[in-house]
C-alpha cells in the first residue's frame, strides 16, 4: 500500500522586524526582573550610569576592541 505524500512547505518565515522587536522586549523584562528580584543589582546600575561621566573612553575602547575583534579578525578568503 503506497503512502500518501506530506505536504512539506515551509513556513513562512517571520518579519525581521518582528523577531528584533521580540528580543529586545524580552531582554529589557529580564532586566526589569533582575532589578525588582536584586535591588543592589539597580543601585549599581544607577553608580555605573552615574561614573560614566567619567569613564567614557574606557566604553570607547571596548567598543573599539569589539569592532576590531569582529571585522578585523576575520579571515580573508
Amino acid at each position: 500500500m503506497k503512502r500518501p505524500e506530506k505536504n512539506v512547505t515551509p513556513l513562512p518565515a517571520r518579519a525581521p522586524r518582528l523577531v528584533r522587536a521580540l528580543t529586545v522586549g524580552a531582554a529589557l523584562l529580564v532586566i526589569v526582573v533582575l532589578c525588582v528580584l536584586f535591588p543592589r543589582v539597580l543601585a549599581f546600575v544607577e553608580l555605573a550610569a552615574r561614573e560614566l561621566r567619567y569613564f567614557w573612553w574606557l566604553v570607547l575602547l571596548v567598543a573599539l576592541s569589539v569592532y576590531f575583534f569582529f571585522f578585523f579578525g576575520r579571515k580573508k578568503d
